[in-house]
């Protein structure tokens, strides 16, 4: 407690000046109303909602420029979207212009059969790629199907059989002339078993019925003929290498023909299949795709040949359907649809809720096969959400998206060229598996993205390629107008509410109530929150309420009991700092007076719910030449607006006390029984409120707390949090014991902020507490001492206290000080002469 005579009014004193009483804020200006009356409110909450988002039609109307120019770059940021109303909003803007504009066309993939590992991406009109895929597998199981039976027909046969006759006897010619020539010689050819031609000697003209009769005849042949026999089989054994050579060449020539054959019968059945379709999609690149099909079949019919097994009957013996055309053996003829629109009117508008990069740019799928090898083909191309929205829009969270690897390089990519190549995305390409490389797609969509405005600026700043990507931000704002227009739409969004969720109704005194939370999260009487989940959140439990009492609808007492629980499932810190000070534990008086100590008032966050707190901040003035001593900033425990704080009451000092001496003292300010960091210039003119009041040795009344930063020319500045810290230091006095006389000074400038709780206001309008609006230090010090601020030429003011009280300090210093000291004294405190011109400007920083 203050000593005895720090507790004496300073009226009684003939040396100083009683300020006039000072003028308090009524009740009726601590809280914002209602727009709109409450029978206007419950009117409105039974005509229902219009869907819009309140307070939105700057980004609505950026985003509608966006997506009405079709120009490259004119994509969208959306910054400061936080509910999926928000964004559910935009869908539908998005899908109104997506309703109206044309039904983009399908991309598809297909084999490349010269080059396999480069599929081709073709075009196509709207829905004819799910057609194309369909009459390819049409095509396929059609030619399996019928192929064997042409091969079956009489007339193949027919060829076939005659083809063949004809080399038969072509080669039964050829080898039987050999044949004379070799028994005009002497000779019989006969065949062996693995297809080796023996020459063997005839016996008198005739072969030898035995190897037995050969060997005696042989054995009675003179040497001389001997030598000729051998002599005549090594020239038949020489001309038989030409013969048999003929002999392949006629087989090739035989294999060829029955080749051209097959492929002009089997021309007879793919050419015309082949035909139909191309017409039906009049389509060059359809066309040319059909026709490296037609080839590729006509190439390999071998693979098109009916299978049969002599144990197991014939599929279509068994009346089986034909091999579908999806069999792995024929996958060379699929059909990959990567874009399809069938069905589809308008232009498409996906939305990816989880922006990896496989879900937006696709990936190539690989597989591996029994012995561990890995392999894949145009068939495994999975498109992405990129690719999807070909035509449209797609949207995103930049946010989530940014985070993954090599989602905005391949974004950035796509968006400057205007082409996506699918890849499988590899982090480390030594062990890149993929060997597809697809032809690029042609994409042309809108992207809009959402992400934090911390977001936009690192990304407009530091990558030069954003602006020119994403020319157009769409920026959700938090705040909106308190009009007749938000205060309708409040109210008819509360009565949608209830309707869907089958709540009770609420009356216009709830209604009133709920429009007043948005002006109280808004921190302004003009403004109302433009974000509609709080307030669902608080007509649900509001409703909660009502239901547990009973109530046929929800009334204000409701509302305010619903707030009142909120705070009571979250303020447990509080009240154990309420009940800190109320036992001594933490000092702060609420009563008496006090030189050099007054009442300051914080904002604590703790997660989800903020409350103000009073500290007491005490000021002690000594001599010296040290100036103002934050001691926060000298425990570390300040933060940087905190230091300028107290280093604009060295300004203020030196404005309004050293124009004609120097100011010349050592005060130090302290923020008593702080043992965390601080932050905020919000004390700076509680600080100097101490700091005055040290030195000019007049008490401060102790059941007053101050909040408000200051100027250099003591004007007191408007600051944050001011409802919190007003009910804060009410709730304290409260629990120790109200007197009648504590209460808070505020910054004129908050007055607009000002929407406290209803028991605050009761209790300033019962006079058991007091709010005073001020503009400058002289006011406050005035409302604090009693005791007109006046200037420092009139006797028995603040200003004049101080002034003679630094005058004297800086007396007493001078007299300590040799002549040395007080030249470089002086010399310091004189005004410093203006710095000399720059020779030139500053070099470019390297």
């Amino acid at each position: 407690m203050a000593s005895k005579s720090d507790t004496e009014t300073t009226s009684s004193s003939p040396e100083l000046k009683a300020a006039e009483p000072p003028v308090e804020l009524v009740a009726e200006r601590l809280r914002g109303a209602s727009p709109l009356p409450p029978e206007e409110l419950e009117r409105m909450a039974r005509e229902g909602h219009d869907q819009r988002l309140l307070g939105q039609s700057r980004a609505l109307d950026a985003i509608r420029l966006a997506i009405g120019i079709d120009a490259p770059g004119y994509n969208v940021f959306v910054s400061g979207l936080r509910t999926r109303e928000e964004r559910d909003s935009i869908l539908r803007l998005l899908e109104e212009r997506a309703a109206a504009m044309p039904t983009p066309g399908d991309w598809v993939y297909v084999n490349n059969f010269r080059t396999p590992e480069a599929p081709i991406a073709i075009a196509l009109a709207p829905g004819q790629g799910t057609v194309l895929r369909q009459r390819m597998q049409e095509l396929v199981s059609f030619v399996i199907d019928q192929l064997p039976k042409a091969f079956r027909r009489e007339d193949f046969d027919q060829e076939r059989v005659a083809l063949r006759d004809k080399y038969n006897k072509r080669a039964q010619e050829l080898f039987g002339n050999f044949e004379s020539r070799a028994r005009e010689r002497g000779f019989a050819i006969q065949s062996a078993p693995g297809g080796q031609v023996i020459f063997i000697p005839l016996v008198r003209g005739k072969m030898p019925e035995s190897p037995e009769e050969l060997q005696r005849e042989m054995a009675a042949l003179s040497d001389a003929e001997k030598e000729r026999l051998a002599r005549v089989q090594a020239e038949l054994q020489n001309e038989l290498g030409p013969l048999l050579m003929r002999q392949q060449e006629l087989m090739q020539e035989l294999i060829a023909d029955i080749r051209a054959i097959e492929r002009a019968f089997a021309a007879r059945l793919i050419t015309p299949a082949i035909e139909a379709l191309k017409t039906h999609f009049d389509n060059a690149a359809v066309a040319a795709y059909l026709d490296s099909v037609a080839e590729h079949m006509l190439n390999h019919l071998e693979r098109f040949r009916e299978q049969q097994s002599a144990e197991a009957p014939s599929a279509e013996a068994a009346g089986a359907p034909p091999r579908p055309a999806e069999d792995g053996r024929f996958f060379e003829y699929q059909v990959n649809v990567v874009v399809d629109n069938a069905g589809r009117s308008g232009a498409p508008v996906v939305c990816e809720d989880a922006p990896t990069y496989r879900n937006l740019f696709g990936t190539i799928e690989r597989w591996i096969d029994p012995l561990g090898r890995s392999g894949t083909n145009f068939t495994r191309i999975i498109p992405g959400s990129f690719m999807k929205a070909h035509g449209g829009f797609l949207v995103f969270d930049l946010e989530d998206a940014a985070v993954e690897p090599g989602v905005w390089k391949t974004l950035k990519r796509s968006l400057k060229t205007g082409r996506m190549t699918p890849e499988t995305f590899e982090p480390f390409p030594f062990f890149a598996l993929s060997g597809l490389k697809p032809e690029p797609i042609d994409i042309r969509n809108k992207v809009i993205v959402m992400g934090g405005a911390q977001l936009y600026n690192l990304l407009y700043f530091y990558d030069p390629e954003f602006g020119g990507l994403f020319k157009v931000r769409a920026e959700i704002l938090p705040v909106t107008d308190a009009d007749r227009e938000a205060a309708a739409h409040y109210a008819a969004r509360v009565g949608d509410l209830a309707r869907r969720e089958k709540l009770p109704s609420f009356d216009g005194g709830a209604l009133a109530r709920i429009v007043e939370f948005g002006m109280r999260m808004a921190g302004d009487h003009d403004r109302v929150v433009s974000l509609m989940e709080p307030i669902d959140d608080l007509s649900r439990e509001a409703a909660y309420f009502a239901r547990a009492a009973n109530a046929a609808s929800v009334t204000a007492d409701h509302v305010d009991q619903a707030l009142d629980q909120r705070v009571l499932r979250r303020n447990f810190i509080e009240e154990e700092i309420r009940r800190l000070i109320a036992n001594g534990t933490i000092i702060v008086n609420l009563d008496g007076r006090a030189a050099g100590q007054i009442n300051g008032l914080a904002v604590l966050d703790v997660g989800g719910y903020s409350f103000g707190r009073p500290s007491r901040v005490t000021a002690t003035v000594a001599l010296g030449q040290a100036g103002v001593v934050n001691i926060e900033r000298e425990a570390r425990l300040s933060g940087s607006t905190h230091d300028k704080g107290i280093m604009i009451l060295s300004g203020f000092l030196r404005e309004r006390f050293g124009q004609r001496a120097p100011v010349a003292m050592t005060a130090s300010i302290c923020f008593e029984q702080s043992y965390s960091g601080i932050d905020g210039d919000s004390a700076s003119s509680t600080e100097l409120y101490a700091l005055l009041s040290a030195l000019s040795g007049v008490p401060i009344r102790q059941d007053l707390a101050v909040t408000g930063s200051v100027d250099q020319y003591g004007h007191v500045q408007a600051i944050g949090g001011v409802n919190e810290k007003i009910e804060g230091f009410y709730r304290v006095c409260k629990a120790v014991g109200l007197t009648g006389r504590q209460g808070v000074l505020a910054p004129r400038a908050n007055l607009r902020n000002l929407m406290l709780d209803q028991q605050t206001i009761e209790a300033v309008r019962q006079g058991r507490f007091h709010i005073y609006a001020v503009d400058t230090i002289d006011q406050g010090m005035e409302i604090l001492t009693g005791v007109r601020a006046g200037s420092i030429d009139e006797p028995g003011t603040i200003n004049y206290l101080v002034a003679k009280r630094l005058r004297e300090m800086g007396e007493r210093l001078r007299e300590r000080q040799t002549p040395e000291t007080r030249v470089i004294h002086e010399t310091a405190a004189a005004p410093a002469a203006p710095p000399p011109a720059p020779p030139g400007p500053p070099e470019p920083p390297r």
